[in-house]
């Protein structure tokens, strides 16, 4: 199964450091019955794009909470066997977590299939977008359209083998 974790930079320099992405259970997002429903699509690389803008939506989440974070949000893509990752059974069902996932145990980085981090020029709108998240998730329909902006950037795709040069 694939599955998408969120990161930031820093946690990605850690992951690095470390060999894993933690010792579980993680966050992370996949292609769920939840987010089946959610998307609704049967094209599995729509859906596994949904599941990829999750996880970019769970790594604001990260910059929000973290400000001294550099400001591009991290997506590791790693795959792990079947029955390793689960909806977790309070959040399964949630319609404001559609793919959220629970990763059991360890999640060695040599797993990860690729890596997904914003471009230097995306960093102003993403700055923005964690500064406008609180309020969105309030329902201010300005700051929600702020947040959207970072999204309008696409995640550069890089092999695990350019994992150094990112860090």
């Amino acid at each position: 199964m694939r599955v998408y974790v969120p990161l930031t930079l820093s946690g990605l320099a850690e992951a690095h450091r470390a060999g894993e992405l933690g010792t579980g259970p993680l966050v992370a997002y996949a292609v769920t019955p939840a987010l089946r429903e959610w998307y609704l699509s049967d094209d599995v690389e729509e859906l596994e794009y949904a599941a990829l803008n999750r996880a970019a939506l769970a790594s604001l989440r990260l910059l929000a909470a973290d400000p001294g974070a550099t400001r591009r949000r991290v997506v590791v893509a790693a795959d792990v066997p079947d029955g390793a990752a689960a909806a977790g059974p309070d959040r399964g069902l949630d319609p404001a977590a559609p793919g959220e996932v629970r990763v059991a145990g360890p999640l060695p980085l040599a797993k990860a299939a690729a890596v997904h981090v914003d471009s230097a020029d995306a960093e102003a709108d993403v700055s923005a977008a964690a500064e406008a998240l609180t309020a969105a998730d309030g329902g201010d329909d300005d700051a929600q359209f702020v947040v959207d902006g970072a999204e309008d950037h696409e995640l550069l795709w890089y092999a695990t083998q350019e994992l150094p040069n990112l860090v």
